[in-house]
Parts: C-alpha cells; structure tokens; sequence
C-alpha cells in the first residue's frame, strides 16, 4: 500500500503596521504566488490626512488588504494577509484577522507612532505577534532595547529587523511569528 501524499497545512498569518511600513513590499517579496493587492491611488485629500514624510515616493496605498502565499515545506503552506495601515481603514481588520495564527508587526522606527495601533489590536485581541523593525535604506534609527520600551512591548514578544524587500528576511521574520504561536499554543495544552 502506498502512503497518499497529504496536502500542506494552511495557516493564516498577519502582517500589520502603519501607513507605509513595508507591509504589501513584504507580502510581494515572499509570495510564491503573484500578490493579490488592493493598492489605491493616494489622492490630493489622503496625502494631506497620511503622513508622507518619510515615503514621499509613495503613490499608492492599501485601502483593503494584500494577500499571498508561500509553501515553507511539504508540510506547511502559509496564507499572508496585510492589513491597511491607516486608522480610517482600522474598521477591516477583525475580517482580516478572522482566524490568524499569529500577526508579524512591522515598524519604520522613524515613525514608531504609527504602528502603536497594530501592537494595541494584538495585545487586546491575545494573537501572538512579533514586531519587524523594518531597515529602510539599511537604517535602523534606534536599536531594539529602545524600540521594546518605545512600543511598551512585554519580553516575551521578539523584536527583529529585516528588510521588507529580501525574501530570505521576510522567511525569517515569519519563522519567528510561527515560533511564537507555536509556543503559546503548546503552553496552552500543556497540563
């Protein structure tokens, strides 16, 4: 008898930050799959409501949510779903959240008030989440000591920095929010 070769488990994982953090770069650097986007124009009136200091190249943005995949072995396949960043589309995110592992929270610590609502949401809701300091140009603007404080993010929440754009980075930041979720879901089991 031959054994039947078993589909991967699907598991669903955020990615959520503020307004121009990295989030769809992310979802579009790992994806095996062409990224499912919901990107908008910024127009006359959102560029004068989001803050486009540090992203003055930024033309478009997430009015919805970003999808996509990847296959992390034979096992285990990964459902990404990106969250809009600003506060007006905040109204989304227990859709999006609906049924997520774990959420990956990425900063731009040039802005490190933007992605306090995204840390808030995880910690109220309980998902187990990991905060990615995102290295724009190769720059971290404060090390990870001052970001854990900035964010009042507890010691058991790991904080990494990566490069939104390098697959292997964003892999690895994901590994760490499965790490996470793993480990809270053994310690709720546990006897």
């Amino acid at each position: 008898m031959t054994a039947v070769e078993q589909p991967p488990v699907p598991v669903k994982l955020v990615i959520a930050g503020g307004f121009g953090v990295g989030k769809t770069t992310a979802v579009g650097a790992i994806s095996e799959i062409r990224p499912l986007t919901t990107e908008a124009a910024i127009t006359e009136v959102a560029a004068g409501v989001d803050d486009l200091t540090h992203t003055p190249g930024k033309t478009t943005t997430t009015v919805a949510m970003d999808f996509g995949c990847i296959t992390i072995d034979p096992t285990l396949k990964l459902y990404l779903f990106g969250t809009p960043g600003q506060d007006r589309f905040g109204f989304m995110w227990d859709d999006v959240v609906e049924g997520a592992l774990g959420g990956l929270v990425i900063v731009d610590t040039r802005r490190l008030d933007d992605c306090y609502a995204a840390v808030d949401y995880f910690e109220h809701k309980g998902i187990p989440f990991a905060v990615a300091v995102n290295a724009f140009d190769g720059e971290v603007h404060h090390d990870l000591d001052e970001v854990r404080w900035a964010l009042d993010v507890s010691d058991h929440v790991p904080l990494v920095v990566f490069d939104a754009r390098n697959t292997g980075s964003v892999r690895d930041a994901l590994l760490v929010v499965l790490q996470v979720a793993l480990s809270r879901a053994e310690n709720t089991v546990a006897p």
